[in-house]
């Protein structure tokens, strides 16, 4: 059976690896030059620096190894480099405050911080452990086909466990007194593009998780892990069609038959994957079909504008990754995600990737990554503002721990969330949809999105969700399914 995969980001590579595992036959078409989707870099002209233009913290690591040790690739492959202390959170006040993987080492500082939270947060850890591994099996290691298969009484009494009608943050604050301290549990929701105070309490379990499988770096950064994955499939055989954008997905009798790309015609496939923001699949497919509903109006996640920046210079002990918070970090993510506009005092997170590895930049220099969160949509003229707000928070970051930044500064991009829309990332957000209640599990889309056969769908807008990880336990989900249905074909 040939199977068409459009695109080739985390979610289409990792569907390829585990089909082709299984001994079936697999075409990638990516209209990029290059494969990766999120997953990509940035370089200077030079190539003196590259860094991660996407993903940087590494988070479940048994996950994202398990998936890839079952599609083929042992995990020597896999160069992971723990963070220890996994980050630093600034607060406004000047306050710096590190996260340990280690529960003993949390503690200390938690009370070298914030004295008397510390019992919280063995609270915390205690409460959340059982909840992550039922959450686990009951909402990332299944899909929902039919909404029965969600509300079930077991999965009813587990999310009434987990408060499911609280958000993160609400749920953050039964545990800690101290709102910087809730900031610092709740912030995460930041990874997959959604405001703390938003996001259901069911994404808790990310800071749980990074607690209890600490944060991790892929030595090269994580958009190494593509020209891993690439290579394998290009020695099982795997045909990649680069520069090869898919114009229409061809349907004979509601049933795929293959893909019509533009220049090149129909290519006949059994079977076609989609591996993109899954608003953008229905373009690809008849207008007017019989059928078929009209499309729902989806949220995207926030947007970020992204600063890339080549330093002739490093700091003595920095952190890895970091978050430089607001006065009101509330305050400053509901100017993005309820009004539509750039906070006067922005939040950001600074990667420095030589903290781990030094060799991921020249002897003596330093190449960073800044990541601002901002609105996705439209309203605003980032060709004007996302140098301003880059300036901003360059000037802020070199007075709160990057002394001498701005003049050694060699290279600089800016990425917006306009470039981000351009690049077919639904409504600029940069992480999928946005994770809101009304758009995960059982009511974000699932991998056979259609009433059409033999038409399927896998990435960050597809359940489980956002993040590589589970975008790669999605993948497995998908395969899973190919995989149970082709056999049950060939009996």
């Amino acid at each position: 059976m040939s199977t068409a995969i459009i695109g080739a980001g985390a979610g289409g590579l990792t569907t390829a690896l585990l089909l082709t595992a299984q001994g079936q036959e697999v075409t990638v078409y990516e209209r990029s030059h290059q494969v990766g989707g999120r997953l990509a870099y940035e370089k200077d002209g030079s190539g003196r620096y590259i860094i991660d233009q996407g993903p940087t913290i590494v988070l479940l690591p048994e996950m994202l190894l398990g998936i890839l040790e079952e599609a083929g690739i042992q995990r020597e492959r896999i160069p992971l480099i723990a963070c220890d202390p996994m980050y630093r959170i600034h607060y406004a006040d000047g306050t710096a405050f590190d996260k340990y993987s280690d529960n003993a080492k949390q503690e200390e500082e938690i009370e070298r911080v914030f004295p008397g939270e510390s019992a919280g947060f063995r609270r915390y850890m205690s409460t959340m452990k059982d909840l992550f591994l039922n959450g686990k099996e009951a909402f990332l290691e299944k899909s929902f086909l039919r909404r029965s298969e969600f509300f079930t009484w077991k999965n009813v009494l587990l999310l009434q466990k987990m408060k499911i009608h609280k958000s993160v943050r609400g749920l953050a604050e039964e545990f800690f007194k101290d709102t910087r301290l809730a900031d610092a549990f709740s912030l995460q929701t930041l990874y997959i593009g959604g405001a703390p105070f938003q996001s259901p309490a069911l994404y808790s379990l990310i800071p749980y998780a990074e607690h209890a499988f600490g944060i991790w770096y892929l030595k090269g950064g994580y958009h190494s892990l593509n020209g891993i994955m690439e290579q394998e499939l290009r020695a099982r055989g795997v045909e990649f069609k680069l520069n090869s954008a898919v114009e229409r997905i061809a349907l004979q009798e509601n049933r795929t038959i293959g893909v019509e790309v533009s220049g090149q015609g129909l290519h006949k496939h059994d079977r076609v994957i989609y591996n993109g923001d899954f608003p953008n699949l229905r373009g690809l497919l008849p207008p007017n079909m019989k059928g078929m509903k009209t499309p729902a109006k989806y949220i995207p996640s926030s947007g970020c504008v992204l600063v890339y920046l080549g330093v002739r210079k490093r700091w003595s002990h920095s952190r890895a990754h970091q978050f430089f918070l607001p006065q009101s970090l509330t305050a400053s993510l509901k100017s993005i995600f309820e009004q539509g506009r750039i906070p006067d005092d922005p939040s950001y997170y600074v990667f420095n990737p030589v903290e781990l590895d030094p060799q991921a930049a020249p002897h003596g220099e330093s190449v960073m990554y800044m990541l601002i969160p901002a609105p996705a949509g439209g309203g605003i003229d980032w060709e004007q503002e996302a140098p301003r707000l880059a300036e901003r928070v360059i000037q802020d970051a070199e007075q709160r721990a990057f002394p001498g930044l701005t003049e050694a500064i060699q290279w600089k991009k800016i990425r917006t969330p306009l470039d981000a829309e351009r690049e077919g990332l639904y409504g600029g957000g940069s992480f999928g949809l946005a994770p809101l209640l009304k758009q995960s599990g059982v009511f974000r889309p699932q991998f056979m999105p259609y009433p059409i056969q033999d038409l399927y769908t896998v990435g960050a807008s597809v359940h489980p969700g956002g993040g590589i990880p589970i975008v790669m336990q999605g993948a497995k989900l998908l395969a899973g399914h190919l995989g149970r249905e082709l056999r049950a074909w060939n009996a």
